[in-house]
């Protein structure tokens, strides 16, 4: 045996004790998360108090993959934050409406179809008919203003409990976005909203920053012009689809014009806070999602402990025939009759043609714990400190 090979087992040994260890430094960093956001993140607030009968998404095969029934997310199995939560050594987040739940390491505020701004700014739009949201994000942030009596004693250790919690603050503007889009407005007047939500997003930011959060993950949106639902819906000429993508070219303009507003909103509040040791992390959606689509299987062979073969383009693993090949079907979506799920969903990186599987997801949660998807990762950065 050469003295090369004889130290490859040494070498291997350290990497494993190296992560190991990042890991073991990174859970004993977060005393609790708190999470906020639409259905990307909802675990089950939408149904707490019941299922009605026209949701879908709390109907198998929703939840197959991971806990074998549905759970109220939106996919097939765990989520970001739960994939985050478990790396860090935290239990899944309740909803924080769940009844006899403990909150104290954390609660998962977001519910499906929330969006950045009140409800109020649609109806003044005449948008009112079109959003269908049950608690925007400064509404989710009151719900944890109203759970601080059932967590903390008193309001210094809330502040202490806040200081050593992870705050995820989205994605929100999605279905902001929708609102204008699904009224089939003029994409040049859709641009106008831009300013508005990420106003409220930084709005938001601020009031937990007030409550004492010192840690935030502030998520930007996906590349909608991806997804078998808009791509459905809003058919175009030849021209309207990027040549290797497939992708709606418009739309994706419209996600990436949010996000470098965002960024920039981002910048302005690190630099407002910067004397105050608050750390606000900027989460790519964006970039991993157009992965996918340009080089899914490359991304599945990369990450084979967080997602098997992406070997899909645009197209939902569960869904019908419907417009194009997207196996999307407006009249039956997933958990609808005529609808059906791909035999293996770590083979797709779209779900139900709107939300993303467990195994885009878990891939995702890590490229936001470790880089690349995030500016500067969560676990990186902190254990640089």
């Amino acid at each position: 045996m050469t003295r090369r090979s004889q130290q490859l087992p040494v070498c291997v040994l350290l990497l494993l004790v190296l992560l190991a260890g990042r890991q073991q430094a990174a859970a004993k960093k977060y005393a609790a998360i708190f999470n906020f956001g639409d259905s990307l993140v909802d675990a089950g607030n939408l149904v707490v108090d019941g299922i009605p009968d026209y949701l879908a998404t709390a109907k198998l095969p929703y939840g197959m993959t991971y806990f074998g029934y549905p759970t109220g997310r939106c996919s097939d199995g765990r989520l970001v934050v739960d994939f985050i939560a478990q790396e860090l050594g935290l239990p899944l987040l309740p909803p924080s409406k769940a009844k006899n739940a403990t909150f104290h390491y954390g609660a998962n505020f977001a519910i499906t179809g929330a969006t950045a701004l009140d409800r109020e700014y649609f109806v003044a739009k005449g948008l009112g008919k079109t959003i269908w949201s049950s608690g925007s994000l400064h509404t989710q942030i009151k719900w944890l203003q109203e759970m601080k009596p059932k967590i903390c004693k008193s309001p210094e250790e809330c502040r202490d409990l806040f200081r050593r919690s992870l705050f995820i603050v989205g994605e929100f503007g999605g279905n902001d976005y929708n609102s204008p889009l699904f009224a089939f407005q003029p994409l040049e007047e859709v641009h106008k909203f831009v300013p508005d939500i990420v106003d409220s997003i930084g709005e938001g930011i601020e009031k937990l920053i007030a409550e004492g959060a010192v840690e935030l993950v502030v998520p930007g949106v996906l590349p909608i012009g991806c997804f078998p639902v808009y791509l459905s819906i809003f058919r175009k000429q030849p021209d309207g689809y990027g040549g290797k993508s497939g992708c709606i070219k418009d739309l994706n303009t419209l996600s990436w014009v949010h996000n470098v507003a965002l960024q920039r909103k981002i910048a302005e509040l690190r630099q407002k806070h910067a004397g105050a040791g608050v750390r606000i992390m900027y989460a790519d959606y964006y970039t991993p999602a157009i992965q996918f689509v340009l080089h899914a299987e490359k991304w599945g062979e990369s990450t084979v402990s967080f997602l098997g073969m992406l070997r899909q383009k645009p197209r939902a693993c569960c869904g019908a025939p419907g417009v194009g090949v997207y196996n999307f079907n407006l009249t039956s979506k997933c958990g609808e009759p005529g609808a059906y799920a791909c035999e293996d969903a770590s083979n797709h990186w779209s779900w139900d043609g709107i939300h993303l599987t467990e195994a885009a997801y878990g891939h995702i949660a890590r490229g936001w714990l470790y880089g690349p998807f995030a500016e500067p990762p969560i676990v990186e950065t902190r254990n640089h400190e």
